[in-house]
């Protein structure tokens, strides 16, 4: 009696399934199973995807964009947060809260900040007119998309390699020092693998964000040859449901497999530490 009565732990489980269910797995498999629909006689959405030219041009600039941004963001966002972890100064904590605010903006709200900086209007702009006696203008262009995935990606390292900094070992350094490694040295053979995971990490997640980001690429102009946007006209433009669902899987797929290199990659390098 007592056994009946005694609470399922798989119970906890049924809320989070029942939402799982709901609204992840029925809308997928309805849009995996939408990409294979033909259309005029043009063969599946995925036969037009993979075979032309612009939609795979579109897939790779985007993957092109997210590993530059994601690149930069590790730098700097490395850089800084180590920095910000090791040293402790008056108004650090100002200083922090500044570097991650623009986490609290969303997409639309990062695309006017960089209209406002880069735009025909914008800082940039006015300067370039002082200076060259021309507007410098790249808001509308990869490159104001760049500078605007990189508003939200730099926040999410800085914040990561903060927490990673805290359980590094110290000794090591030390250790590295007392038989005579130099700064850099100690930098590049005990702080940078001790952070290794948490930068891979990060690093994927600032990938996947600038793959799939569509509220800073819309804001910024629809023209931007990027896929998500690339699915917004397709889906809205022209109302090729089979097309824009077969580019949404393509796209989720690319990302879903850097996603799981990564997670392997850094399990591997656990594993031999």
């Amino acid at each position: 009696m007592k056994a009946l009565l005694r609470p399922n732990p798989a119970w906890a489980l049924a809320p989070a399934f029942a939402v799982l269910l709901a609204f992840w797995l029925l809308p997928l498999a309805h849009l995996i199973v939408l990409g294979g629909e033909s259309r005029d006689s043009q063969g599946s959405g995925y036969w037009q995807v993979l075979g032309s030219a612009q939609y795979l041009g579109s897939l790779a600039q985007t993957c092109m964009l997210a590993v530059l941004v994601t690149l930069a963001a590790l730098l700097v966002g490395g850089i800084t947060g180590v920095f910000l972890a090791r040293q402790h100064f008056f108004g650090r904590s100002a200083l922090v809260a500044l570097l991650t605010f623009p986490l609290a903006f969303p997409g639309v709200v990062v695309g006017f900040l960089v209209i406002l900086l880069a735009g025909r209007q914008g800082l940039f702009a006015a300067l370039g007119l002082q200076l060259a006696g021309e507007r410098w203008i790249f808001a509308y262009s990869l490159a104001g998309l760049f500078v605007g995935y990189l508003y939200f990606s730099i926040p999410r390292v800085i914040l990561t390699v903060m927490a990673a900094c805290e359980s590094l070992d110290r000794s090591l350094e030390e250790a590295a020092h007392s038989l005579g490694a130099g700064h850099w040295r100690v930098v590049c053979d005990v702080i940078v693998p001790g952070l290794a995971p948490a930068l891979a990490s990060c690093g994927a997640i600032c990938f996947a964000t600038s793959m799939g980001a569509f509220g800073t690429a819309f804001t910024l102009g629809t023209r931007l040859n990027v896929t998500p946007v690339a699915i917004y006209n397709v889906f809205t433009n022209y109302a090729n449901f089979a097309v824009a669902a077969a580019l949404s899987v393509v796209l989720g797929v690319v990302t879903w497999a850097v996603l799981l290199l990564t997670r392997r990659l850094v399990k591997n390098a656990g594993t031999v530490l």
